[in-house]
């Protein structure tokens, strides 16, 4: 299934919400599944689970409550978000195979650009490793076998910074939100919240990890990630 990429440019968080948010669930059924690449100005996302007290100190930055899952995380200027507003029900996959998916599209660009990435058991999104972001290491925590019905692993983010943040909603089988890589940002406004809601997890981006890496280029390969892991 071929996906409509769209490249938004810079837009305001707050009407480009509403329209995803719109064309989930009033997509008539014969117009084609989208993916918007786009970049916003600064913003604080609260996701449906978001506690207010891990926003420690917003300043000057808007806070946005949404509908996404997860908690509170931080958009600017040097991010590529990506919005898959696709059908889960046409591809015959869940919401687990659709999160790991969108990972895997995370790796993949990562990759491109000679970066390691990983997950982390029990907290979705990408991680590098901070001493070696170019190594192929296996983590010391690197996720186990879960038996059905145990609870979720506590998160070990030892050694660790977050690249990549990952929410969604999905409605009627309708996915939107999606995922963030940061690339060349002011990490600044990441000491203002907790990140993902973890006191203290270091959030980086290519540039600070040695990657010269434009905005188009991280934008363009990961829109081509996406649309391949997505098409079946």
């Amino acid at each position: 299934m071929s996906l409509d990429v769209r490249f938004l440019g810079s837009v305001d968080y707050a009407p480009t919400f509403q329209a995803m948010k719109n064309f989930a669930t009033q997509r008539p059924a014969g117009e084609r599944e989208q993916l918007w690449i786009c970049e916003h100005p600064p913003v604080f996302t609260l996701g449906l689970a978001g506690k207010p007290e891990h926003v420690l100190a917003p300043g000057d930055i808007l806070v946005v409550p949404t509908d996404r899952g997860g908690q509170v995380t931080y958009h600017g200027p040097g991010q590529v978000v990506a919005y898959p507003l696709i059908d889960l029900k046409a591809r015959s996959y869940f919401v687990k195979e659709y999160v790991h998916r969108l990972e895997e599209a995370v790796i993949r660009t990562l990759a491109h650009f000679g970066v390691t990435g990983y997950r982390v058991g029990g907290a979705p999104g990408i991680y590098v490793r901070l001493d070696d972001p170019f190594s192929h290491a296996v983590l010391p925590q690197r996720p186990q076998r879960r038996e059905p019905g145990s609870p979720a692993p506590q998160p070990d983010f030892t050694g660790l910074g977050k690249i990549a943040a990952l929410g969604i909603k999905v409605s009627n089988h309708r996915t939107y939100h999606g995922v963030a890589l940061n690339v060349a940002m002011d990490l600044q406004p990441y000491q203002r919240i907790n990140p993902c809601g973890y006191a203290g997890l270091q959030t980086v981006d290519l540039s600070t990890i040695g990657v010269s890496a434009t905005w188009d280029e991280a934008a363009q390969q990961l829109a081509a990630q996406l649309t391949r892991l997505l098409a079946v």
